[in-house]
């Protein structure tokens, strides 16, 4: 026998009565009504086929108006939740399954696992770590924001967003013509690198670039090598292609080329930094230069060349790139302008051999498209124009001021203490203690003290051996920071490490 009619009735204009609106909150009357049923509909307390009130019983129940009922059953017919026609009333949907929805109170979400390639993204960049918090010396790898003419670059962006707006529709997956254009001139002149506007991708940042270039170039399982110490951040991309990622040591010369080859010879290929080696700061032997092309061309493996801060050299003319010496088409040239503009632009680019760029682009569409296009059209204005050409020359000089403060406030703080590693290029300085110091005891006591370092163990590979060990020590950035401040935060560190020594705890100022 079925439950009455009355009774069901009476059931619904209980849980109805028992509603309550917000009457002064931003969200409309008729959008809480909305919610309210859809949940008493979704959890089962107002089932199929069930009649609801009429809107005007309703709103004299809810002390609402007649529209406000209106809209919030319109919303819900349009959903599919109701049904009803002029004169029979309106419905629940008896096409609704019993229990449409578990009530989130009886039954707990159910937990459903990522896959193997799932997990592999989600945990790729666990160990990487990433700015946060206000600028203090000597946060790594940061350029000097203060000298960037953001009134130059807001006035060129502004334009483009007056009178562009054929550029806000959808563009070339390789990147806007004329900055590739712009770009192929510059790393010509600047980097020597050889190439046609057809073989740039411009791509969001170099982590996209190399994202693109693990998934085209290696398969599951094959062995790649990675410099360690080095840049964390490429291990990860290599590691979601499934690649084996092998360590190779890093000496006064830059990768050891005949370790790689004789402890991994099948490899498909190589990441390296010959121009400035992160975090120690060498620059890759002509001599270890040639060895490394002469092993790619022989094994056919592909070589990646990240010139990530190759415009700021300090003691000379920047170095040619490694691309520039290639002659079998086996380097892939990686550029970004996070460190010569700013990091929230997340423009970079690759220089590839023309059938594998065109494999890039296609392969960059799968993921986004295509990189946001009035950025990429400010860039080219911002070439065009004579402010990129003037701003490398700006920052470099500025650079070299801030390198120089930071070297003569170490020598004169910590001169017996800290032994300073090669600072002819790039944006840090490398140093490692000439006593028995914990890495990570230093960087907390410096940390307590308000000054931001990076620890040299944090480079290191965590599939690295003995082979790729190097001295303790930290990494110092020095190009974000005027001279007073660097000085001030070189006070801070020594008083750091004096703790440290001492085995002190972990105090603040």
């Amino acid at each position: 026998m079925g439950i009455p009619i009355h009774s069901i009735a009476m059931h619904v204009h209980d849980i109805l009565a028992a509603v309550t609106l917000e009457r002064d909150s931003a969200t409309p009357l008729f959008r809480q009504l909305y919610v309210h049923l859809k949940t008493a509909i979704l959890d089962g307390r107002i089932g199929a086929g069930v009649r609801l009130p009429a809107t005007r019983t309703l709103c004299g129940l809810l002390r609402v108006s007649r529209q406000t009922v209106l809209a919030a059953y319109e919303q819900l017919m349009a959903e599919g939740y109701l049904t009803g026609t002029v004169g029979k009333g309106t419905f629940v949907s008896a096409s609704l399954p019993a229990g449409a929805c578990a009530r989130a109170d009886a039954v707990a979400p159910m937990v459903r696992p990522l896959s193997a390639r799932g997990e592999l993204i989600a945990g790729g960049m666990a160990r990487v770590l990433h700015h946060a918090g206000p600028l203090r010396a000597f946060r790594p790898s940061m350029p000097g924001l203060d000298l960037f003419p953001f009134d130059v670059w807001r006035r060129l962006e502004a334009r483009h967003w007056r009178h562009s707006t054929s550029q806000l529709g959808y563009a070339a997956a390789a990147g806007h013509a004329p900055l590739r254009e712009l770009l192929c001139a510059y790393l010509k002149a600047s980097r020597g690198v050889q190439c046609a506007p057809d073989q740039i991708v411009i791509t969001s940042g170099s982590q996209q670039a190399l994202y693109l270039l693990a998934q085209l170039l290696l398969a599951p399982g094959d062995a790649m090598w990675i410099e360690s110490p080095g840049y964390q951040g490429a291990v990860a991309p290599f590691t979601v292609a499934g690649a084996r990622v092998c360590p190779v040591p890093v000496d006064a010369e830059g990768m050891d080329v005949a370790y790689a080859a004789r402890r991994y010879p099948d490899a498909r290929l190589a990441f390296a930094t010959p121009s400035h080696q992160l975090p120690l700061g060498v620059t890759m032997s002509l001599r270890r230069r040639l060895e490394l092309l002469r092993w790619a061309e022989a094994n056919r493996a592909w070589i990646v060349e990240d010139d990530y801060d190759s415009e700021y050299r300090h003691t000379g003319p920047p170095l040619a790139s490694l691309q520039s010496l290639d002659r079998a088409g086996c380097v892939i040239y990686v550029g970004t302008l996070s460190k010569v503009l700013f990091p929230a632009l997340r423009l970079g680019y690759v220089v590839a051999p023309p059938a594998l760029a065109a494999a890039l682009a296609r392969a960059k569409a799968v993921v986004d498209r295509h990189s946001p296009i009035v950025p990429q059209a400010t860039l080219a204005d911002f070439i065009a124009g004579g402010h990129f050409a003037r701003h490398i020359r700006r920052t470099r000089d500025a650079y070299g001021e801030r390198r120089q403060a930071l070297i003569d406030a170490l020598d004169a703080r910590l001169g017996s203490r800290v032994r300073q590693g090669p600072s002819d290029a790039g944006l840090d300085l490398c140093v490692h203690f000439t006593e028995p110091l914990a890495e990570e005891a230093v960087a907390q006591h410096a940390r307590d003290l308000g000054v931001d370092v990076r620890t040299l163990g944090y480079y290191t590979n965590p599939q690295a051996g003995a082979d790729c060990a190097i001295a303790p020590g930290l990494l110092l950035g020095f190009s974000a920071f005027a001279p007073d401040v660097l000085r001030a935060g070189v006070d801070d560190l020594a008083r750091a490490i004096e703790r440290a020594a001492r085995g002190g705890p972990h105090v603040g100022r």
